[in-house]
């Protein structure tokens, strides 16, 4: 059974998108099995992290665990959506971890999974990958045929098919909707919730609920201004907002690298459009400056980070749907 496999490898063979889409949609079908949630989070988690890739278009394990614990955390404790199986307590295993580390650590049902105490969030990581090795690698390599991705659970790696990779960026929004649709009603199938009742929990559970640390270090290295229309913002009673720089709907994930102080009117007038291209300069001059610094606290948040992340969030942003350029 392909849920068993410890190492998949590539077909190497050449797919167009009609060929891609056809894959995609298959896995979503009732043809491919999927008794769980597993499958879905891995797409998830896949598309999150596109942006994190190295050279080679691979990701640590580590990577794709950090995503689905803040998943599962955010869906059984933060939302009371417990059932994420029908089966034994062992294909639930990403589900009882977190159950297990709440009640150990006697941690708040209201508490994002961004709130967590690091150490508690690396123990669950770090079980939550086990589980992966055992239910999920193999699954949905077997149900995209071997042509989405390979991964090795010896090394721990997990690379991208390089056309498959493409096709990602270019439709990622509707990637996510497709996602998070399905991924609902599988959870209306198993815990009894109306498709409109869970789709916006779904759309939510790998959002940053505190951006406070963010924040922190921006104003300790950077003037306290708004990145977009430059007011000062240590003056007075102005509301410092944290804004991702290419909208969050578009990205969901959080980078210190996408991230820029702003002026509450900006913020609120930006919303989830894109800003207008001498921006996107401006930001690549302010991460070049991160990057100098070399501070202990900064240099982790750019371990991924190259000028050209941020130059092909940006396009391929526009490219879905976010064509309405913003300005102060």
């Amino acid at each position: 059974m392909s849920h068993k496999l410890k190492e998949g490898k590539l077909r190497n063979a050449y797919l167009t998108d009609e060929e891609i889409w056809r894959i995609f949609s298959s896995f979503l079908s009732s043809k491919s099995v999927k008794s769980s949630t597993y499958k879905y989070v891995l797409m998830k988690s896949m598309i999150e992290n596109l942006y994190e890739v190295n050279e080679n278009l691979e990701l640590s394990y580590d990577q794709l665990a950090y995503t689905f614990a803040k998943v599962y955390w955010n869906m059984v404790v933060v939302h009371g959506i417990e059932k994420h199986n029908p089966g034994s307590r062992n294909a639930a295993a990403a589900t009882w971890v977190v159950i297990e580390e709440r009640e150990t650590y006697s941690i708040p049902n209201d508490y994002s999974f961004d709130k967590i105490a690091s150490s508690v969030q690396l123990r669950m990581i770090k079980k939550i990958k086990q589980a992966m090795k055992v239910n999920v690698f193999g699954a949905l390599f077997g149900d995209t045929r071997g042509s989405f991705y390979e991964f090795s659970h010896r090394t721990e790696y997990f690379r991208f098919d390089p056309n498959v990779y493409s096709f990602m960026l270019n439709y990622q929004l509707l990637l996510t909707q497709l996602t998070n649709f399905h991924m609902a009603k599988k959870i209306e199938e198993l815990n009894g919730r109306s498709v409109d009742h869970v789709i916006m929990k779904v759309e939510d559970i790998t959002k940053r609920g505190n951006l406070k640390p963010f924040e922190r270090v921006l104003l300790h290295y950077f003037e306290q201004r708004c990145f977009y229309c430059e007011k000062d913002l240590s003056r007075g009673k102005r509301q410092i907002h944290v804004d991702h720089f290419v909208p969050w709907s578009f990205v969901q994930s959080d980078q210190i690298w996408n991230l820029v102080l702003a002026c509450s009117k900006c913020n609120t007038s930006k919303r989830d459009k894109l800003a207008n291209g001498l921006f996107l300069d401006k930001i690549k001059e302010r991460n070049d400056e991160l990057i100098t610094l070399k501070e202990a606290d900064i240099t982790p948040l750019l371990e991924s980070y190259q000028e050209e992340k941020i130059q092909k969030m940006y396009v391929y942003s526009q490219k879905n749907g976010y064509d309405q350029l913003w300005a102060p």
